[in-house]
């Protein structure tokens, strides 16, 4: 599962973040699953995240043992999913230059 955020400012970086619970295992379950999500992620990001967005990466039961090739295309399949569904934040109105507003 991966979840997005638009940070809305002008940065172009995109932050990556991984999580596993103790749901899916004990601390070495919970590592390696952490591990392969970074590297698909390290992978994936590149070519299907969005710049300026924070994304959260959440390991589920199975993301341990998934098949590499079948967790590759669940990262990039997430990653394009929530590129499209992502509406562009409205810009905030800016001042222009040099006026300033006195009431």
């Amino acid at each position: 599962m991966v979840q997005a955020r638009d940070r809305a400012d002008d940065s172009d970086l995109v932050r990556l973040g991984f999580t596993a619970t103790k749901r899916i295992g004990g601390s070495v379950v919970r590592n390696r699953a952490k591990r392969r999500l970074r590297e698909a992620a390290r992978r994936m990001a590149p070519l299907h995240a969005r710049p300026g967005h924070d994304y959260v990466f959440i390991a589920r039961g199975g993301t341990a043992m998934r098949p590499w090739e079948r967790l590759l295309d669940d990262v990039k399949t997430a990653l394009i999913s929530l590129a499209a569904n992502q509406v562009p934040a409205p810009a905030a109105p800016r001042q222009p230059l040099g006026k300033t507003l006195h009431g």
